[in-house]
């Protein structure tokens, strides 16, 4: 494993604990997962599955932390372990496409959708919801994917363009 990727997959998440912690429970406690666009940015990143493993189980780890929903820990390291494994093989199956933007908004959008719905569908099996399924998708999960869309394109370009500007030779390794 690359220390390089590491550090920079670890800041990302870093700073999507931040976002996480920052963000208030709505709707039965649920609360929108800024945590997923530097999930997303680590794994866009750092494309290898050992990454994207490590990446997957310290986002968990840490949104398990910092849930308000009710016993929601373990569907955090759920989801966010499935939704990692969906993603990573998402960027191998579009890594040679030409539109590069228009990828990474969609994985954005579906990677979001598969972690919302593993959430409340293993939150469902484990505990129960504190609202009906439909409600806590419409009115969190769909918000969320779509402003996680322009989250996501902001930091991978913030960061693209502070690796670019730091003489970085990380860029081409990847």
């Amino acid at each position: 494993m690359n220390l390089r990727k590491n550090i920079i997959s670890a800041l990302l998440i870093a700073i999507g604990y931040i976002m996480h912690q920052v963000m208030p429970g709505t709707i039965g406690g649920m609360k929108f997962d800024f945590m997923l666009p530097f999930i997303f940015v680590a794994l866009l990143l750092d494309n290898t599955f050992k990454g994207s493993l490590l990446i997957a189980m310290l986002g968990g780890a840490i949104t398990a932390l910092t849930t308000t929903f009710p016993f929601g820990q373990i569907p955090n390291i759920i989801d966010k372990l499935i939704t990692c494994m969906v993603i990573y093989l998402m960027l191998k199956a579009t890594a040679k496409l030409k539109g590069k933007n228009i990828a990474i908004g969609v994985i954005t959008f579906i990677g979001t959708i598969i972690s919302g719905s593993t959430f409340l569908y293993s939150a469902l099996l484990l505990a129960g919801l504190p609202a009906p399924f439909p409600v806590l998708f419409t009115g969190i999960v769909l918000p969320t994917a779509v402003t996680n869309i322009f989250v996501t394109f902001i930091v991978y370009k913030a960061v693209r363009t502070a690796l670019k500007m730091s003489g970085s030779s990380y860029l081409e390794e990847n």
